[in-house]
């Protein structure tokens, strides 16, 4: 049988492609946290809360096109509720009509079929070069 936050990853990664950004956001529970570790200067570290992660999330899909999410690991963990992932966005950065291919790697809880933390640990500076030093949004 599947981890069920393997599960969770999966149906999150087919939301995100098919631009479904509220049916992304509710994988999401009320009181989950986004976190980014590398976030430059100026730019979130951690955003809390369901509401909060839909106001910073919703508009994604304007900013990149995500086309494809490739080379994807998951690594299972001594806690079912805990997963590290790691995949490749490839897309276009809206803006520009530039390519857009970067590499993550992102460490989920989930509790009750619901991401309660997501640390994204992705490069900033990957980020602001592709997206020609605007909004830097993982």
């Amino acid at each position: 049988m599947p981890n069920p936050s393997t599960a969770l990853f999966h149906r999150a990664m087919h939301l995100l492609l098919a631009k479904d950004m509220p049916g992304f956001i509710a994988l999401f529970a009320d009181d989950a946290a986004l976190e980014f570790p590398f976030a430059p200067a100026g730019q979130p570290g951690r955003i809390a809360g369901r509401a909060a992660v839909h106001d910073y999330l919703i508009d994604y899909p304007a900013i990149l096109d995500v086309r494809e999410i490739t080379e994807v690991t998951v690594h299972e963990t001594t806690d079912p509720a805990v997963i590290v992932t790691e995949f490749t966005a490839v897309g276009v950065v809206v803006a520009t009509g530039e390519p857009y291919r970067l590499r993550y790697i992102a460490v989920l809880t989930v509790r009750d079929d619901h991401i309660v933390r997501y640390r994204d640990y992705w490069n900033p500076q990957a980020a602001q070069d592709l997206l020609g030093g605007g909004l830097v949004r993982s």
